[in-house]
């Protein structure tokens, strides 16, 4: 096997091509084309290791003081390079180092899930008149797209150096899972010439279906290995959280953050508040974001005061998941590098429809229908605080 990184001969020539840009004065995302010089924009590409016999191909982004690492199972973002205060350079994300870790080890560590991330209730939910019955995962309950979801299948990979760019695409046969329609999505990971990192998911059905496709990584700001977030600061610019049952479904009740310990919106340490949440270990709760309309928006911040690293995410969803690994309590897990990963090793901010939206006329629509086209856009920012 060859596992060998190759870096391709680096660019160097004007060529039109899609880039991120804010709009001057306002905090919105946007395409727009300009005639740019190319320099130094190459990905590399090695075979990294085998699931069940196929081969799995990883590919690696530098930009600014920024390199990545995704393959193409799961469409996983493994390993995000960033530097500290003082110039040392460490993983940010949790991960493994053999690929076939991600098949069997808890938690869907940097994985794109779909087609439905999240709960839906029993597997359930009726569409145009029909109703649907999908596998049950999670106890009685469908979570992430089924068994395998998109987050444990192969992806096709299409590197794009011009845009500094890798976009996998995955197609979904009609019924697969229980889904109605035939889907074809794709997950383009970008790196910009700041260091930021633009995730952008896409998908087109053929008949009516429902769809919330979401990226599921696990950030430590103090480096992969570091232990617990839980003096990581954290502020979310939300407003509410939608109320669960102990089995983590919601009952269609949106609750003000007002006096509670989902109320981040005030940038404090994540440890803070986290023994009072419930239920579960820690928080795995969606929260609302604020004044959201579908444009891109800022949704988070955060930070590790010791490093300096931090980040701010825009997203044009109406929810975030907003989870701190609390499955590695009841499994501790060796990730890479011999890490152990324990609870709160991590936290996710998973931008996404409302979990169980299927079952709730007041939550944001999940439908989607052949002529439109799905558009689920991150950004995350990084930064350095001196």
């Amino acid at each position: 096997m060859n596992n060998a990184w190759r870096w391709p001969p680096g660019l160097l020539h004007n060529k039109e091509r899609s880039v991120y840009a804010y709009r001057e004065g306002e905090r919105r995302l946007r395409h727009f084309r300009e005639e740019a010089v190319l320099a130094g924009h190459t990905i590399a590409h090695a075979v990294i290791g085998e699931i069940d016999g196929q081969a799995v191909d990883a590919y690696r982004l530098k930009g600014g003081d920024t390199e990545i690492e995704v393959m193409t199972y799961g469409a996983i973002l493994r390993r995000v390079m960033r530097p500290d205060r003082n110039g040392t350079i460490e993983d940010i994300v949790i991960g493994y180092d053999d690929p076939a870790d991600y098949v069997t080890k808890p938690g869907n560590a940097g994985a794109i899930c779909g087609r439905l991330s999240n709960r839906l209730a029993f597997g359930r939910f009726t569409l145009d008149g029909v109703d649907y019955q999908l596998p049950a995962n999670s106890g009685p309950h469908h979570l992430h797209g089924g068994l395998p979801g998109f987050g444990k299948r192969f992806w096709k990979a299409e590197p794009d150096p011009e845009i500094n760019a890798v976009t996998f695409r995955i197609g979904s046969p009609d019924g697969d899972q229980g889904y109605p329609g035939a889907l074809d999505a794709s997950v383009t990971y970008r790196v910009d010439d700041g260091g930021a990192l633009a995730i952008e998911m896409e998908a087109v059905t053929d008949r009516a279906t429902i769809l919330n496709i979401i990226h599921h990584g696990y950030w430590n700001l103090a480096g992969h290995a570091s232990g617990s977030v839980e003096n990581q600061h954290l502020r979310l610019l939300c407003d509410g959280y939608t109320a669960v049952s102990e089995d983590k479904i919601p009952s269609g009740e949106i609750v003000a953050l007002a006096g509670t310990p989902y109320d981040f919106t005030e940038m404090h340490p994540i440890g803070d508040r986290i023994g009072e949440t419930w239920p579960g270990v820690g928080y795995d709760h969606n929260l609302c974001v604020a004044g959201y309309d579908g444009a891109m928006r800022l949704v988070a911040e955060a930070e590790d005061p010791e490093s300096g690293r931090g980040f701010q995410l825009f997203a044009n969803q109406p929810g975030v998941q907003f989870y701190t690994a609390g499955h590695y309590q009841a499994q501790p897990t060796e990730g890479k590098s011999g890490a152990l990963y324990r609870e709160f090793a991590g936290f996710a901010l998973e931008t996404q429809a409302y979990p169980d939206s299927p079952n709730h006329e007041n939550f944001p629509s999940v439908v989607l229908r052949p002529g439109e086209t799905y558009r689920h856009l991150m950004r995350f920012d990084f930064t350095v605080k001196q």
